[in-house]
C-alpha cells in the first residue's frame, strides 16, 4: 500500500507537469495557480514572516496614532474609556517586553494545540489497533453493487476522523473496487477523493479538525468580545447533516458526470499489472473485533447518556440544568479521546494487535510522532494570533471592513456567498485548513461579528469554502499521492486531467453546500451546532 508523510498544508510529493497535448485556458489557469502556490514559502516560514510584518505595521500605525471608533456599547468588556480602538505598537521597549515574557504562554495556551493532541491520542489507539482500517474495509467491501458509489463517498467523509487513512487506504481501494466491478477505476478514485477531501469538514462524529478550528475562532472572536467561547461542537449539527448531502451529491456527480465522461476503461492504459492487484477482505477475526468494538461503543454511549439525559445528570450545566454550556460540551475533547481509545483497545485485544500496555503506549506515541510539523506550525501561528490581538490591528481591520460592507449595503446573508468564495480561492494556494484559518479568522471573524453574525456561523461558512476546492488545488497535501495512484491506471496522466475530473465535484459541492447553508441557517433558522448562535449582538 502506498504511504506518505503528512505535512500540514504541504504537498507530500512532487507534482507531475501536464502531459503534452493538454492545452486550453483552464489548464493555463491551473498552471498559474500552481506556480503562484509554489512561490509561497513554507507555512511555518510564512507565519514567521507574518509575525515580523505585524510588529512592523504596528510600529508604523502606532507612530501615526491610528484609531477607529469602537462599535461596542459603553461598558462592554475591553472597550476603552475614550470609545476608540488604538493600534498598539510592538516596536518599542514595552512591546519587546510583552513579546519576550509571553512567548511560551502564547504557545502552550493556544487552544488548538492541547485539544488536537488529546483527541489524537485516542484516534492513534483506534488506528494502530487496526479498528479504523477494518471498519472502513468492512463498510466499503460489504456494500451492494447498487450502493457502492454512495458507500465509497460516505466512507471517504467519515474517514476524516482517522487523519490520513482515507487518502492512504480508501482512495486506492476505491479505484480497485471499481475496476473489479468492471467500472472505470478513476471514477472510483474520484468518488473516494471527493468524500475524503471535498467533504473534509462534514462528518457524523467530532474529529481533530473541530477543536483545531474552534480554538482559532475563539481567539479571533475574543478580539471583539473577550469573554466569547467557541467549543469544538459548535458546527456539529450542520456538519452531521452535511455528511448525507455531500454523500448524495458526490454519488450523483460520479455516476452522472464523471463516469460517463471517462467512458469505458481500457486496461492497456494502466502502468501496473492489474491482475496482480488484490483486495484484502475483512477476516473472521477482524469481524469478531469489530463486533466487540461495537459493543464497547454501545456501552460507552449508554454510560454517557446517563450522565447527560437525566434532569440532574452530573454533566449538565449545574446552573441552568441544560446541555448548553455544560461540562459535557466543554469537555467534548475528552469524550472524543475515550470514544476512540476504548473501542480501539477492545478491538486490539480481540485481534491481537493490543496485547499489553506497551502496545497502547506505542500507538499513542506513534500518533504524537506524526505531529512534529503541526507543533512547530502552531508555535509560530500562536505568536501571530497573539501579536495580532495585542496590536488591535485585527479589530481595526474588522471595524474598517464592517464599515465598508455597511456603506455598500452588503450586510445581509449574501455576504456569506462572497466569504465562502474567498475562502475557496485562498485554499487554492494555502491548502492547510489550520494555516488558512489562523491567517483569515483574526480578520473576518471580528468583521462579520460587527455586522451581526455569530462566530459559530462564520466558522461553518469557512468550512464549506475550505473543503470544496481541496479537490482541485495542487497545494493540498495529498494531491501528489492522488496523482500517483491515478497514474497507475492511466499512464502519463497529468494535473490537468486529474483536476478536470475533480472540477465537477468542486462546482456541485460549492453550489449545493452553499445553498444548503442558506436554507439551514437563514430559511429554517436552525443552529449550526449545540448552543450555537446565528447572530451576534454586542
Amino acid at each position: 500500500m502506498m504511504s506518505t508523510n503528512q505535512q500540514d498544508g504541504l504537498p507530500s510529493s512532487s507534482i507531475t507537469p501536464p502531459t503534452a497535448g493538454q492545452s486550453g485556458a483552464f489548464v493555463r489557469f491551473l498552471n498559474v495557480v500552481e506556480r503562484l502556490g509554489n512561490l509561497l514559502p513554507h507555512p511555518i516560514t510564512l507565519f514567521a514572516m507574518f509575525c515580523l510584518a505585524v510588529i512592523a505595521i504596528s510600529g508604523i500605525a502606532g507612530y501615526f496614532e491610528l484609531t477607529v471608533t469602537d462599535p461596542r456599547p459603553v461598558g462592554a468588556p475591553g472597550r476603552s474609556a475614550d470609545g476608540l480602538i488604538h493600534v498598539v505598537s510592538l516596536m518599542n521597549g514595552e512591546g519587546l517586553r510583552l513579546i519576550v515574557s509571553n512567548l511560551v504562554t502564547n504557545f502552550t495556551g493556544f487552544t488548538p494545540l492541547g485539544t488536537v493532541l488529546v483527541a489524537l491520542l485516542g484516534v492513534g489507539i483506534a488506528e494502530r489497533s487496526g479498528l479504523l482500517s477494518a471498519a472502513m474495509r468492512s463498510l466499503v467491501m460489504g456494500a451492494s453493487k447498487r450502493l457502492v458509489t454512495l458507500t465509497i463517498v460516505f466512507a471517504g467523509i467519515v474517514s476524516n476522523t482517522a487523519s490520513e487513512l482515507g487518502y492512504v487506504v480508501l482512495i486506492p481501494m476505491a479505484a480497485l473496487i471499481f475496476h473489479s466491478l468492471g467500472r472505470h477505476p478513476l471514477a472510483g478514485l474520484a468518488a473516494a477523493f471527493a468524500g475524503v477531501s471535498g467533504g473534509y469538514s462534514a462528518n457524523l462524529l467530532l474529529g481533530t479538525v473541530d477543536p483545531l478550528l474552534s480554538g482559532i475562532t475563539e481567539a479571533a472572536a475574543q478580539m471583539i468580545d473577550p469573554e466569547y467561547l467557541v467549543g469544538p461542537e459548535v458546527n456539529w449539527y450542520f456538519m452531521f447533516v452535511s455528511t448525507f448531502l455531500i454523500t448524495i451529491l458526490g454519488a450523483i456527480v460520479t455516476e452522472k458526470i464523471v463516469e460517463p465522461k471517462l467512458g469505458k476503461y481500457d486496461p492497456e492504459e494502466a502502468s501496473i499489472d492489474l491482475h496482480a492487484q488484490k483486495m484484502d477482505g475483512v477476516t473472521a477475526q477482524e469481524k469478531r473485533g469489530l463486533k466487540a468494538a461495537g459493543v464497547a461503543i454501545l456501552v460507552l454511549s449508554a454510560i454517557l447518556a446517563l450522565t447527560i439525559i437525566p434532569e440532574n445528570a452530573p454533566l449538565r450545566n449545574p446552573e441552568t440544568g441544560l446541555v448548553a454550556g455544560s461540562p459535557f460540551l466543554k469537555g467534548i475533547v475528552a469524550f472524543i479521546f475515550i470514544c476512540f481509545a476504548i473501542p480501539g483497545l477492545v478491538y486490539g485485544k480481540v485481534v491481537g494487535t493490543m496485547k499489553r500496555d506497551k502496545d497502547v503506549i506505542d500507538a499513542m506515541s506513534h500518533s504524537m510522532s506524526t505531529m512534529g510539523m503541526y507543533i512547530v506550525l502552531v508555535f509560530f501561528a500562536s505568536q501571530f494570533v497573539a501579536f495580532f490581538k495585542w496590536t488591535n490591528l485585527g479589530a481595526v481591520l474588522a471595524v474598517t471592513g464592517a464599515d465598508a460592507l455597511s456603506a455598500i449595503g452588503l450586510t445581509g446573508p449574501v455576504v456569506f456567498v462572497l466569504f465562502i468564495m474567498m475562502c475557496g480561492f485562498i485554499n487554492l494556494m494555502l491548502g492547510s485548513a489550520s494555516a488558512q484559518w489562523a491567517v483569515t479568522a483574526p480578520i473576518f471573524v471580528p468583521m462579520l461579528m460587527l455586522v451581526g453574525y455569530a462566530p459559530e456561523t462564520i466558522q461553518a461558512a469557512y468550512r464549506i469554502g475550505d473543503s470544496v476546492t481541496n479537490l482541485i488545488t495542487p497545494m493540498m497535501s495529498y494531491f501528489g499521492l492522488i496523482l500517483a495512484v491515478a497514474s497507475q491506471y492511466k499512464k502519463n496522466l497529468g494535473i490537468g486531467t486529474l483536476v478536470a475530473t475533480m472540477l465537477p465535484y468542486s462546482i456541485v459541492f460549492f453550489i449545493g453546500w452553499t445553498c444548503f447553508f442558506f436554507i439551514w441557517v437563514f430559511a429554517l433558522g436552525l443552529p449550526v451546532g449545540p448552543g450555537a448562535a446565528t447572530y451576534y449582538t454586542p
